[in-house]
């Protein structure tokens, strides 16, 4: 029977919407690596390294299979994944660990079953999509806070009780936030938990692998105590892919009995696990890595201040915000054009006008190649109407 071509054709409203998107400068388009990158979270270079490469080449010559044909709780379930999960609770001083495929799917997972009915979420303003999406799919009570406020967290839990909240509070943040580049006080968000008898969920995407003791992020203190769940992601600073969840492990086994984005997934590629391994490893045993970036985050602030009157962030990650999309599109392609890869963030991403430049330093780009970067930003701007 030959099918109505209306009948096979998308919505008209799925073109309309992406026509309105392109008319308000915000319609995204996949394109290709350029230039020198100032826009990867590949803040150590180890994607590309050849440690990395030699470590999945040695695990595919012991045997480690390319894909893990099945979900963790069927044939999936590969030693590579149990070796990294105990290798990584032992690195990040945890009681255990699970291993997802990224770290989108992990704080979805987390978050949309975790929390209770009766439970309330308090997320930072400026959480990341997935724990918003995770908590859109949970049933607890949702409540933001104002960014890196922790007296509007507790705020928002005495709100909660007062008006007859009986379950657990539970505060989720970032300890680095990846468009502002800003930490989170989390000796006092933990402390605020604790007082309302809550748990404290920290994302560590942007600082594993760079920041605290070793690279082991900075809620490393705070590392296997009860009351923490800690998320390091492997396809930033590590340069590989998936997801580490550390936790109590009574929180690891519920996830494994309960997460439907674990259980009905197909399992990461042993490869990766492997991969993750390596990469581990070259953290603990390559701290000058994590020195050398530093004194890039250093240098770039000077620079940045000098040359733009911008005020550095203090981390790898460096906004310049500019207000309006047009701006930052401009600046960017500008950029582009001399052979920097640097991105413009538009809302939603980020707080609308808040448009910006998102540099991302890493070992990918060094200071000869981000001082021209600076003074190329410094002479656009100029030029920029304001």
């Amino acid at each position: 029977m030959r099918l109505l071509r209306n009948h096979i054709m998308p919505d008209d409203s799925h073109e309309r919407a992406l026509k309105a998107l392109e008319r308000r400068g915000r319609l995204r388009e996949l394109s290709p690596r350029s230039g020198i990158d100032f826009s990867s979270n590949d803040y150590l270079g180890l994607a590309s390294s050849p440690q990395l490469t030699e470590a999945v080449a040695a695990a595919l010559q012991r045997g480690v299979a390319v894909g893990a044909g099945g979900s963790r709780l069927l044939r999936g379930n590969d030693p590579e994944h149990e070796a990294l999960e105990d290798e990584a609770r032992s690195f990040f001083g945890a009681e255990s660990c699970l291993y997802f495929g990224g770290g989108f799917v992990a704080n979805y997972a987390l978050f949309s079953t975790l929390p209770a009915r009766a439970d309330l979420v308090v997320h930072d303003a400026l959480i990341h999509a997935s724990v918003i999406d995770g908590m859109r799919a949970g049933k607890a009570t949702i409540a933001a806070a104002r960014h890196n406020a922790p007296q509007s967290f507790d705020d928002a839990i005495v709100r909660w009780r007062a008006a007859g909240g009986t379950g657990r509070p539970w505060i989720a943040v970032e300890s680095l936030y990846s468009m502002d580049g800003d930490c989170a006080p989390l000796a006092d968000l933990i402390a605020v938990a604790r007082r309302h008898d809550g748990i404290l969920v920290v994302d560590e995407a942007h600082a594993t692998g760079v920041l605290g003791p070793g690279g082991r992020g900075l809620a490393h203190a705070l590392e296997g105590a009860p009351d923490v769940i800690s998320l390091h992601t492997c396809g930033k600073a590590l340069g590989a892919s998936g997801a580490l969840l550390l936790a109590p492990r009574v929180i690891r086994d519920y996830l494994v009995n309960r997460a439907r984005p674990f259980i009905y997934a197909t399992a990461p590629s042993p490869l990766m696990a492997a991969a993750v391994r390596a990469a581990l490893d070259l953290v603990h045993r390559t701290p000058e890595r994590r020195e050398r970036l530093a004194n890039l985050v250093a240098f770039t602030g000077r620079e940045l201040e000098r040359l733009c009157g911008i005020a550095p962030s203090g981390s790898h990650i460096q906004p310049v915000i500019l207000g309006s999309d047009e701006k930052a599109i401009s600046v960017a392609k500008a950029l582009v054009a001399e052979g920097f890869d640097v991105r413009a963030v538009r809302p939603p991403t980020v707080p609308e006008g808040t448009a910006r430049l998102r540099i991302s330093l890493t070992l990918n780009a060094g200071e000869e190649a981000t001082s021209r970067l600076l003074d190329t930003l410094a002479t656009i701007l100029r030029k920029v109407p304001a």
